[in-house]
Protein backbone atom coordinates (compact mmCIF):
# COMPACT_ATOMS: atom_id res chain seq x y z
CA UNK A 1 0.00 0.00 0.00
CA UNK A 2 2.33 2.94 -1.34
CA UNK A 3 -0.24 5.45 -0.28
CA UNK A 4 0.13 4.49 3.49
CA UNK A 5 2.54 5.60 5.87
CA UNK A 6 5.38 3.78 6.77
CA UNK A 7 3.74 1.91 9.99
CA UNK A 8 7.05 2.02 11.72
CA UNK A 9 8.23 5.22 11.14
CA UNK A 10 5.72 6.76 14.10
CA UNK A 11 8.30 9.89 14.53
CA UNK A 12 7.36 10.62 10.64
CA UNK A 13 3.68 9.59 11.22
CA UNK A 14 3.50 12.42 13.93
CA UNK A 15 4.74 14.74 11.24
CA UNK A 16 2.21 13.79 9.26
CA UNK A 17 -0.69 14.10 11.26
CA UNK A 18 -2.52 17.61 11.69
CA UNK A 19 -2.22 19.51 14.70
CA UNK A 20 -6.30 19.35 14.64
CA UNK A 21 -6.36 15.53 13.85
CA UNK A 22 -9.59 13.73 16.24
CA UNK A 23 -8.82 9.88 16.43
CA UNK A 24 -12.65 10.48 16.73
CA UNK A 25 -13.44 10.78 13.17
CA UNK A 26 -11.47 7.81 12.00
CA UNK A 27 -14.51 5.67 11.81
CA UNK A 28 -16.52 8.34 10.30
CA UNK A 29 -15.06 8.77 6.91
CA UNK A 30 -12.85 6.19 4.93
CA UNK A 31 -10.80 9.20 3.47
CA UNK A 32 -9.41 9.77 6.63
CA UNK A 33 -6.06 8.32 7.72
CA UNK A 34 -4.89 6.84 10.64
CA UNK A 35 -1.45 7.80 11.51
CA UNK A 36 0.41 5.53 13.10
CA UNK A 37 0.68 5.82 17.19
CA UNK A 38 -3.32 6.77 17.36
CA UNK A 39 -3.57 3.42 19.06
CA UNK A 40 -1.92 1.80 21.90
CA UNK A 41 -3.06 -1.98 22.30
CA UNK A 42 -5.74 -4.09 20.78
CA UNK A 43 -8.66 -3.80 22.84
CA UNK A 44 -8.45 0.12 21.69
CA UNK A 45 -9.87 -0.90 18.18
CA UNK A 46 -12.63 -2.22 19.72
CA UNK A 47 -14.89 1.00 20.32
CA UNK A 48 -14.16 2.69 16.59
CA UNK A 49 -14.22 -0.67 15.40
CA UNK A 50 -18.06 -1.17 16.34
CA UNK A 51 -18.72 2.39 15.19
CA UNK A 52 -17.31 2.25 11.97
CA UNK A 53 -18.84 3.19 8.71
CA UNK A 54 -16.27 3.89 6.74
CA UNK A 55 -17.96 1.26 4.82
CA UNK A 56 -20.94 -0.09 3.92
CA UNK A 57 -20.25 -3.52 6.26
CA UNK A 58 -20.81 -1.09 9.01
CA UNK A 59 -24.78 -1.15 8.33
CA UNK A 60 -24.84 -5.04 8.60
CA UNK A 61 -22.68 -5.95 11.35
CA UNK A 62 -23.25 -7.50 15.20
CA UNK A 63 -20.10 -7.39 16.01
CA UNK A 64 -16.59 -6.21 14.84
CA UNK A 65 -13.81 -8.64 14.65
CA UNK A 66 -11.00 -7.54 15.90
CA UNK A 67 -8.67 -10.82 16.77
CA UNK A 68 -7.81 -13.12 19.01
CA UNK A 69 -4.71 -14.78 20.13
CA UNK A 70 -1.60 -13.12 21.52
CA UNK A 71 -1.17 -9.46 20.86
CA UNK A 72 2.44 -9.84 21.41
CA UNK A 73 3.08 -13.05 19.47
CA UNK A 74 5.84 -13.16 16.69
CA UNK A 75 3.33 -14.72 14.36
CA UNK A 76 0.06 -13.22 12.78
CA UNK A 77 -2.46 -14.93 10.81
CA UNK A 78 -4.73 -12.79 8.68
CA UNK A 79 -7.61 -14.18 6.91
CA UNK A 80 -10.31 -13.02 4.38
CA UNK A 81 -13.37 -11.64 6.61
CA UNK A 82 -15.71 -12.63 9.54
CA UNK A 83 -18.58 -15.24 8.78
CA UNK A 84 -21.75 -15.95 10.66
CA UNK A 85 -20.24 -17.56 14.05
CA UNK A 86 -17.26 -14.91 13.72
CA UNK A 87 -19.87 -11.95 13.77
CA UNK A 88 -21.85 -13.28 16.24
CA UNK A 89 -19.02 -13.73 18.83
CA UNK A 90 -16.81 -10.77 17.57
CA UNK A 91 -13.90 -13.59 17.29
CA UNK A 92 -12.35 -14.53 14.07
CA UNK A 93 -11.90 -17.73 12.92
CA UNK A 94 -14.66 -20.13 15.43
CA UNK A 95 -16.49 -21.22 12.72
CA UNK A 96 -15.65 -24.70 10.67
CA UNK A 97 -12.64 -23.09 9.03
CA UNK A 98 -11.09 -22.07 12.30
CA UNK A 99 -11.37 -25.28 13.71
CA UNK A 100 -9.09 -25.95 11.20
CA UNK A 101 -6.77 -23.18 11.29
CA UNK A 102 -6.61 -24.39 15.00
CA UNK A 103 -5.48 -28.02 14.09
CA UNK A 104 -3.49 -26.90 11.65
CA UNK A 105 -1.76 -24.71 13.95
CA UNK A 106 -1.42 -26.98 16.54
CA UNK A 107 0.33 -29.55 14.08
CA UNK A 108 3.52 -27.94 14.70
CA UNK A 109 2.68 -26.83 18.42
CA UNK A 110 1.73 -23.07 17.53
CA UNK A 111 -1.31 -22.13 19.67
CA UNK A 112 -3.02 -18.91 20.82
CA UNK A 113 -0.26 -18.02 23.23
CA UNK A 114 2.48 -17.79 19.92
CA UNK A 115 0.07 -16.62 17.36
CA UNK A 116 -2.52 -13.52 16.72
CA UNK A 117 -5.17 -13.94 14.80
CA UNK A 118 -6.83 -11.35 12.44
CA UNK A 119 -8.66 -10.48 9.24
CA UNK A 120 -8.52 -7.90 6.18
CA UNK A 121 -11.87 -6.54 7.46
CA UNK A 122 -13.42 -6.35 10.37
CA UNK A 123 -16.92 -6.91 9.33
CA UNK A 124 -18.58 -9.62 8.05
CA UNK A 125 -19.40 -9.15 4.25
CA UNK A 126 -22.80 -10.07 3.57
CA UNK A 127 -23.37 -14.12 2.74
CA UNK A 128 -19.91 -14.53 3.26
CA UNK A 129 -18.92 -12.89 -0.07
CA UNK A 130 -15.72 -11.67 -0.71
CA UNK A 131 -14.84 -8.34 0.63
CA UNK A 132 -14.79 -5.61 -2.54
CA UNK A 133 -11.52 -3.24 -2.95
CA UNK A 134 -13.31 -0.33 -1.42
CA UNK A 135 -14.30 -1.97 1.35
CA UNK A 136 -10.81 -3.90 2.07
CA UNK A 137 -8.78 -0.47 1.63
CA UNK A 138 -11.60 1.58 4.40
CA UNK A 139 -10.69 -1.13 6.75
CA UNK A 140 -6.60 -1.69 5.72
CA UNK A 141 -5.69 1.19 7.93
CA UNK A 142 -6.90 -0.67 10.75
CA UNK A 143 -5.51 -3.52 10.00
CA UNK A 144 -2.02 -1.81 9.48
CA UNK A 145 -2.20 -0.08 12.93
CA UNK A 146 -2.63 -3.49 14.17
CA UNK A 147 0.66 -5.05 12.73
CA UNK A 148 2.54 -1.87 14.37
CA UNK A 149 1.15 -2.46 17.35
CA UNK A 150 2.23 -6.66 17.69
CA UNK A 151 4.96 -6.16 15.27
CA UNK A 152 5.01 -9.80 14.33
CA UNK A 153 7.77 -11.28 12.58
CA UNK A 154 5.72 -13.84 10.40
CA UNK A 155 2.36 -12.99 8.57
CA UNK A 156 0.66 -16.16 7.53
CA UNK A 157 -2.19 -14.78 4.90
CA UNK A 158 -4.82 -17.10 4.56
CA UNK A 159 -6.18 -17.17 1.10
CA UNK A 160 -6.29 -14.72 -1.89
CA UNK A 161 -7.97 -12.34 -0.25
CA UNK A 162 -5.65 -11.72 2.27
CA UNK A 163 -2.61 -11.60 -0.16
CA UNK A 164 -4.53 -8.79 -2.58
CA UNK A 165 -5.43 -6.37 0.94
CA UNK A 166 -2.21 -6.77 1.98
CA UNK A 167 0.23 -6.66 -0.56
CA UNK A 168 -1.81 -5.90 -3.61
CA UNK A 169 -0.76 -8.50 -5.14
CA UNK A 170 -3.48 -10.44 -7.61
CA UNK A 171 -1.77 -13.74 -8.44
CA UNK A 172 -3.85 -16.66 -7.83
CA UNK A 173 -3.33 -18.29 -4.17
CA UNK A 174 -2.49 -21.70 -5.70
CA UNK A 175 0.74 -19.80 -7.72
CA UNK A 176 2.04 -18.39 -4.84
CA UNK A 177 1.36 -20.19 -1.46
CA UNK A 178 4.83 -21.58 -0.01
CA UNK A 179 6.75 -19.24 -0.84
CA UNK A 180 8.09 -16.14 1.07
CA UNK A 181 7.28 -12.88 -0.02
CA UNK A 182 8.25 -9.44 2.07
CA UNK A 183 6.00 -6.72 3.42
CA UNK A 184 7.60 -3.48 4.73
CA UNK A 185 10.17 -5.53 6.26
CA UNK A 186 7.61 -8.74 7.17
CA UNK A 187 8.29 -12.16 5.87
CA UNK A 188 5.15 -13.14 4.62
CA UNK A 189 3.44 -16.89 4.06
CA UNK A 190 0.57 -16.93 1.31
CA UNK A 191 -1.21 -20.07 2.28
CA UNK A 192 -4.28 -21.94 1.63
CA UNK A 193 -7.68 -21.00 3.26
CA UNK A 194 -8.96 -23.66 5.53
CA UNK A 195 -12.37 -23.11 4.11
CA UNK A 196 -10.98 -24.12 1.17
CA UNK A 197 -9.54 -26.96 2.48
CA UNK A 198 -12.65 -28.41 4.13
CA UNK A 199 -14.14 -28.49 0.36
CA UNK A 200 -11.00 -30.15 -1.03
CA UNK A 201 -10.13 -32.91 2.19
CA UNK A 202 -7.62 -34.82 0.70
CA UNK A 203 -4.62 -35.67 2.03
CA UNK A 204 -2.73 -37.44 -0.91
CA UNK A 205 0.46 -35.80 -2.00
CA UNK A 206 0.06 -32.65 -3.91
CA UNK A 207 -3.32 -31.77 -2.90
CA UNK A 208 -4.38 -29.04 -1.32
CA UNK A 209 -3.87 -30.36 2.61
CA UNK A 210 -0.55 -32.04 2.06
CA UNK A 211 0.71 -28.72 0.75
CA UNK A 212 -0.97 -27.09 3.79
CA UNK A 213 1.02 -29.37 5.69
CA UNK A 214 4.31 -28.40 3.60
CA UNK A 215 3.83 -24.50 4.24
CA UNK A 216 2.85 -25.09 7.80
CA UNK A 217 6.26 -26.99 8.60
CA UNK A 218 7.98 -24.17 6.68
CA UNK A 219 6.81 -21.60 8.60
CA UNK A 220 7.50 -23.61 12.04
CA UNK A 221 11.09 -24.17 10.79
CA UNK A 222 11.43 -20.58 10.26
CA UNK A 223 9.78 -19.42 13.47
CA UNK A 224 12.76 -21.37 15.09
CA UNK A 225 14.99 -20.12 13.15
CA UNK A 226 13.59 -16.82 13.62
CA UNK A 227 13.83 -17.75 17.43
CA UNK A 228 17.47 -17.97 17.82
CA UNK A 229 18.16 -14.50 16.82
CA UNK A 230 16.16 -12.57 20.14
Amino acid sequence: MADQIDLFNVSAAANAASEDFDPAQIPTNAAIPIPPGTYGSMEEFKAPCNNCQRCGLGATRTNAVIGRGNPNAEILVIGEGPGQNEDETGLPFVGKAGQLLDKILAAVKLDEAEVYIANIVKCRPPSNRKPTDKEMKACMPYLQEQIRIQDPKIILLMGATSVQGLLGDKRGITKIRGQWLEWQGKLCMPMLHPAYLLRNPSREPGKPKWQTWQDIQAVRAKYDEIKTEF
